[in-house]
């Protein structure tokens, strides 16, 4: 099996979700979080990971789940100690994302200085879209993202205004983690980050290159 047709399956060849919280100064405003002077990472397990025709579902005793829209960046090459202006060669494509986050749980976290695991890598919380080939985005620092709830719509942001772009975060991220082909990097929500309850239906997109559809229900 070639490396491109591997890169494109990352949902059964990826090892590992990296994602970047507060990539986007109003997304941390609207969370009274302050801008992060170096990209703020955690992770999620692969089993995060539920695809078109499966539900989000709520985690157990959670009582504020949040829907974040982001571009995800899928590898296609191993990537270990890359300069920033060699990082593009290493993306294999794209794909539409979303961070679903136990707001209740990284609150009660963050106030005790613990991890933001439960509130971010429970099971459902990074549903994705399709593969998106590298050349469908040729500049992925500007890319529409938008998310509608039950057809209203609640964020609408551009990648242009990331406080990382994408090749600074391959780069970054390399330096701590080698990344390897189908693993996924998700980088970051614009503003208007909000609840979902049971019953919901979520609509996001890439501007009109990739969308998405998930419903909500409780676990």
């Amino acid at each position: 099996m070639s490396n491109t047709t591997k890169v494109a399956r990352f949902l059964e060849f990826g090892k590992k979700i990296i994602c970047v919280g507060r990539n986007y100064s109003e997304h941390a405003a609207e969370l009274g979080n302050p801008v992060p002077k170096k990209p703020i990472l955690f992770l999620k397990p692969t089993t995060a990971y539920v695809t078109a025709g499966d539900t989000v579902k709520i985690p157990k005793g959670c009582s504020s789940l949040h829907h974040e829209v982001e571009l995800g960046v899928v590898i296609g090459e191993k990537a270990c100690d890359v300069a920033e202006p060699d990082a593009m060669k290493h993306v294999g494509g794209y794909v539409l994302a979303l961070d679903m986050t136990a707001r209740d749980f990284q609150d009660e976290a963050k106030k005790k200085g613990q991890p933001w695991t439960m509130a971010k890598g429970f099971d459902t919380s990074c549903p994705v879209g399709e593969f998106i080939e590298k050349s469908k985005i040729p500049d992925p620092s500007n890319v529409q993202l938008w998310l509608k709830v039950n057809s209203d719509k609640r964020q609408d942001g551009n990648t242009k205004d990331m406080i990382f772009n994408v090749p600074y975060l391959i780069s970054y991220v390399s330096q701590y983690f080698t990344l390897e082909p189908g693993d996924l990097l998700l980088t970051g929500t614009p503003s208007g980050v909000g609840p979902v309850v049971e019953g919901d239906v979520m609509e996001a997109g890439i501007g009109d290159i990739s969308t998405i559809k998930f419903s909500v229900e409780r676990r």
